[in-house]
């Protein structure tokens, strides 16, 4: 099944604590994907940055909503357990518990309402939907904002001159560790044209080892014959390693044969070269940043 919403969770996780023993938030978890019956896959699936995993992420927002609500409380360090309040609830026999339902609760209110004073400004995330915690609400607009930016960037590259794409591959590739100095990586590139090979730089900067570069603006689909010609250029200098840069993208016939043969040839084409311009911040100009912070209960225990 689909990865419930952090609001199907809530009831699920509330009767989850209804044995009045406390819990581990990481018990939780595994208990609740079990009930959900998540595979092994769903339960790995990240939020978009990659750094938790997107069920996880949910089950602790429910958390945090239901003790918003005191219908849970923190014992300690990740553990909690239910209420009074929350047993009064299930003994109920409530059948769903999401945000609307904890609305008749005043603290739960107050955490929903909480103003900012007139002279700050309210840098908060609007939630887009209810269905999505903060953090993901956070993170797709991120990665609506970073797709945008991903878009701009692949049109520039693709209007630029041959002379300055090979421009822009130096400085990315020194940007992500190769090439040795910027001398070395500048006369590199687009120096020699030798039998389909662009340049030679150096994977480290020690120079251990050299990896051949063919480095091209292209129009269309990259097809499995230029790859081949890459290939036939590298055996003839017993090269091992090789990477193929092109502004537009790869057939399926090219990537198959890229991973068949024995040589190493990295395929990059267009749009993973501007998600490396980003990443390394070359040729984009960082404007706000921002970072998510949790409570850290062991500086409040006594």
């Amino acid at each position: 099944m689909a990865i419930p919403d952090f609001q199907s969770i809530m009831l699920p996780l509330l009767k989850f604590t209804g044995d009045r023993k406390e819990h581990s938030i990481r018990g939780a978890i595994d208990s609740l994907a079990d009930q959900f019956n998540l595979t092994k896959e769903e339960r790995q699936v990240l939020l978009p940055s990659g750094q938790q995993a997107t069920f996880d992420n949910r089950v602790h927002w429910a958390r945090s909503y239901l003790k918003q609500a005191h219908l849970v409380e923190n014992t300690r360090r990740s553990y909690f357990r239910i209420t009074d309040r929350g047993e009064r609830i299930l003994q109920t026999g409530v059948d769903r518990i999401d945000i609307k339902f904890l609305e008749q609760f005043e603290e739960f209110q107050e955490f929903r309402n909480r103003k900012k004073k007139p002279t700050e400004t309210d840098t908060r995330p609007e939630i887009v939907s209810e269905d999505q915690t903060p953090e993901e609400s956070l993170e797709n607009a991120y990665q609506t904002l970073r797709e945008d930016l991903i878009k701009e960037v692949l049109a520039q590259l693709k209007t630029s001159s041959p002379s300055m794409f090979e421009k822009i591959v130096v400085d990315l590739l020194l940007a992500m560790g190769y090439g040795g100095s910027r001398k070395d990586a500048g006369q590199a590139i687009g120096r020699s044209g030798d039998e389909g090979i662009d340049g030679i730089i150096k994977e480290d900067r020690l120079g251990l080892d050299i990896i051949y570069i063919q480095a091209k603006k292209w129009d269309g689909t990259v097809g499995r014959p230029e790859i081949q010609k890459f290939a036939g250029a590298l055996q003839g200098k017993r090269a091992r390693k090789g990477v193929f840069i092109a502004t537009s993208n790869f057939s399926k016939e090219a990537v198959e044969f890229a991973n068949q043969i024995e040589n190493k040839i990295i395929l990059i084409d267009g749009e993973q070269v501007a998600q490396y311009m980003i990443d390394h911040n070359l040729g984009v100009t960082p404007v706000t940043r921002y970072e998510i912070k949790r409570l850290d209960s062991d500086y409040f225990g006594e």
